[in-house]
């Protein structure tokens, strides 16, 4: 008796109904609009009843009984439409995932055995929305300052990293979410020199959005004090002291000129006609 019952433990556990730990969940993510399947990894017995439940009030999703060979789905108003279920393995796919899809999934086989359970925690993402870039210095002040940069991001329904990069190389980074008060990251430039390649990122585990910054959004480097104090130090001074300084040879050589002549008139006067 006992050999009997232990191959038929053995039996379920190669057809996979025999899987893991009832609180053992696994996280799946997908973006708003996507098909999403919940893979059981089984091969359905003909007898085993299969149900679906979702959150923490064990909402009918789906149901597949094996001995009636009937098949229902969930009058919830979420699972209604787009979502079906697979009669060889039970997997359970949603097509055009929405946010209100995120939660809890609870996957029940029964059969001859003891029941089997397997749990899904499905995560829906909204589409990113594009970051804004916006120069926070005053126009007055942006030829004497900094160029002060904002990276704004908006309506985000999960936590999302906002970046500025310089390139590849990443300059700094918040985490943002839609309670956080704080929804931009800053970035103090002396000036922008057109090979610069600046960028704001913002992304979750499964998603990107980038902004470049535009060239015109920050005085260029060539415009800035700085590069004027630049230009005048180490181009327009030593001109102009080159040029005060050949002005004072040609003054000394025109004063030695006329000295020189001078004293020759003065010799020739000394020594009167021959």
């Amino acid at each position: 008796m006992r050999i009997i019952i232990f191959l038929g433990s053995f039996s379920l556990i190669v057809n996979g109904v025999g899987f893991g730990d009832s609180d053992e969940v696994k996280s799946v993510s997908a973006m708003e609009g996507e098909s999403v399947t919940l893979d059981t990894y089984i091969v359905k017995q003909t007898d085993d009843l299969i149900v679906w439940t979702y959150g923490p009030n064990k909402t009918i999703v789906a149901i597949i009984n094996g001995k009636a060979s009937s098949f229902r789905l969930s009058e919830d108003d979420r699972f209604r439409l787009g979502v079906n279920l697979n009669n060889q393995t039970g997997d359970l796919t949603i097509s055009d995932v929405r946010t209100d899809h995120t939660g809890l999934y609870s996957l029940k086989i029964s059969s001859n055995s003891t029941p089997s359970y397997k749990n899904f925690n499905l995560t829906v993402y909204t589409r990113l929305p594009v970051p804004s870039i916006t120069n926070s210095s005053s126009s007055e002040r942006s030829l004497s300052s900094k160029c002060v940069l904002l990276c704004s991001v908006m309506n985000v329904s999960h936590d999302v990293s906002v970046s500025w990069y310089k390139g590849k190389s990443l300059l700094s980074s918040i985490s943002v979410s839609e309670h956080s008060i704080i929804r931009s990251i800053s970035l103090h430039l002396e000036c922008l020199d057109d090979s610069d390649v600046y960028s704001c990122v913002i992304n979750n585990s499964i998603s990107t959005q980038t902004q470049h910054l535009n060239t015109d959004v920050c005085h260029k480097c060539s415009d800035s004090p700085a590069m004027r104090g630049f230009i005048i130090k180490s181009i327009v001074l030593p001109v102009f002291f080159l040029i005060i300084i050949i002005c004072v040879c040609i003054h000394n050589r025109r004063g030695a000129k006329d000295t020189k002549d001078y004293h020759h008139l003065t010799t020739n006067d000394h020594q009167g006609p021959v």
